[in-house]
């Protein structure tokens, strides 16, 4: 069960009681570099016996530890998770034979295609917005700020789609660049959608997070999949590591490794939380956006890494490649990743892009429909094998996006 939260950065713990606890109360615009990571109590993570992985996880979830300290009763609980959570189920985890006859590894997969919106993403989100609910059915709320989000790919699809299902007002901040296409789908959902330009004088880094941060601090929710602007987006994406744990328990095999590929870094800091220190993470990025890795390496074994965060994890400059899904020119919850490297024993991996559209190319004439994004985890394992790097017993990677 969650008993809090506590930022890895300053230290400052937060009650599991406190509404709308999104970021470190010593956090500011000037100083923003906070990020509240969930406090368990140690108890064993033990799913119910139900389809919703939502419900079936509840009991280890902050939204959950939040309702019931204010009192709400379980049947409710389960109420609200049913009304957001449709499509919310256990996804596949099976041996992959394709990749694991062209490896020769024992290679899983983790198959997040039929998730939400196609992708893991909703994984995140949906913590935020059970949050939001059990805080309004409380009567905590008189009123719905608008949720607010940076992104052009699957976090913006997911975001959309959650917040169409419960009509709640979003906001996506979006890049020049995005797909006409794709924009149209998200205008479909309901979504405001704002293009940001780069100007003359604009601060390093992406101009669509930076109109984010700025309608964040206007009141908007921050409604995202990276902990430094939302913690609670650390909370029910630890869902897909806890299923991988037990449907590989079930399937009685050891995994020695799992490959995630990283972007923001919430879903490598909360697949290989769910997963545990059993398989070690290797934290997969491209050889044309790899801030993590670099922030990895300047940081070396220092034992308080947070205060060094301004120094080491710097903007990549033009981030390229065709998993364009992990090109954050930072990795915003690289603090959580680098825990998870050290307590399971992991690594990073810098995948060249010969090798990012082998593994795609690989996955998808298997007769999977992944998005190159989706297939990066599968990269960093061709990478290391490519490096002499074999492992001696079972491997992991999540398909984390669908084709489109």
């Amino acid at each position: 069960m969650v008993v809090g939260w506590v930022c890895a950065v300053c230290g400052t713990r937060v009650d599991i009681a406190e509404a709308y606890s999104w970021t470190c109360p010593r956090a500011t615009a000037d100083d923003w570099r906070h990020v509240l990571m969930p406090v368990a109590d140690g108890a064993p993570v033990i799913p119910d016996d139900d389809p919703n992985t939502l419900v079936a996880f509840r009991r280890s979830s902050a939204w959950w530890a939040f309702a019931r300290a204010h009192g709400m009763d379980d049947d409710v609980t389960v109420e609200i998770a049913r009304e957001i959570g449709d499509g919310f189920s256990r996804t596949p985890f099976a041996r992959h034979g394709a990749l694991s006859d062209a490896t020769g590894v024992e290679v899983w997969a983790k198959d997040e295609t039929s998730n939400v919106a196609g992708s893991h993403k909703a994984r995140h989100l949906v913590g935020v917005l059970l949050h939001l609910l059990v805080a309004e059915r409380l009567g905590l709320s008189t009123s719905r700020a608008p949720l607010a989000i940076s992104s052009c790919g699957n976090a913006a699809l997911a975001a959309a789609t959650l917040a169409s299902r419960v009509r709640w007002p979003i906001t996506v901040f979006v890049p020049t660049w995005m797909d006409e296409a794709f924009g149209d789908g998200l205008d479909r959902l309901g979504a405001d959608v704002r293009r940001c330009a780069r100007h003359d004088g604009d601060p390093p880094g992406d101009p669509a997070m930076a109109a984010f941060r700025r309608t964040i601090a206007d009141g908007a929710v921050p409604f995202s999949v990276q902990g430094p602007h939302n913690g609670w987006c650390l909370d029910t994406g630890r869902t897909i590591g806890w299923e991988m744990r037990a449907q590989a328990d079930a399937a009685g095999v050891d995994l020695e490794r799992v490959y995630v590929q990283v972007g923001g870094g919430a879903f490598a800091t909360c697949c290989s939380d769910g997963l545990g220190d059993a398989a070690a993470l290797h934290a997969v990025q491209t050889a044309g956006c790899a801030p993590l890795a670099a922030a990895v390496a300047a940081l070396g074994d220092d034992a308080n890494p947070g205060v060094r965060w301004a120094e080491v994890m710097r903007p990549w400059d033009a981030p390229h490649s065709l998993a364009d899904g992990i090109l954050d020119d930072e990795t915003y919850d690289w603090l959580g990743i680098v825990t998870r490297l050290r307590a399971s024993g992991g690594r990073t991996v810098i995948a060249d892009e010969a090798t990012v559209v082998a593994a795609h190319r690989m996955v998808n004439d298997g007769g999977d429909a992944v998005s190159p994004t989706g297939t990066a985890g599968v990269a960093g394992l061709l990478s290391d094998l490519a490096a002499g790097d074999r492992p001696d017993a079972a491997v992991a990677v999540v398909f984390s996006g669908v084709a489109r």
